[in-house]
């Protein structure tokens, strides 16, 4: 995946927006942090279910997925964009999205 097609696929999302979060562009869905790509190691910023979550998926795929000291502590993974699974990483995000977007937004986009 390059960043271009990362930039396509979360703004795919209904009320997500570049922005920036503590100096560094990022993406935002209904004005709260969604993601970003970290130009440092062209990885972008995955929320998952747990901690326990995290540890799993970087001992599955460790060219893939790690963690830096900043993200301990949090249910983040990074995600190497040039292995990550586009399948993944957008149910990954959209699971994300949902926690973030109005449930009138959600229930419209999904069809709920």
């Amino acid at each position: 995946m390059t960043p271009a097609e990362l930039h396509t696929l979360v703004l795919a999302f209904p009320e997500t927006e570049t922005g920036t979060t503590h100096g560094w562009p990022s993406f935002k869905a209904a004005g709260k942090f969604f993601t970003r790509l970290r130009p440092e190691d062209d990885s972008v910023v995955v929320y998952v279910d747990s901690e326990d979550h995290r540890d799993m998926l970087m001992e599955a795929e460790p060219e893939t997925f790690h963690v830096t000291d900043h993200y301990r502590g949090y249910p983040i993974v990074l995600a190497r964009l040039a292995t990550v699974d586009p399948v993944w990483l957008r149910g990954a995000l959209e699971k994300r999205w949902l926690k973030l977007v109005p449930k009138r937004v959600s229930k419209a986009s999904t069809g709920a």
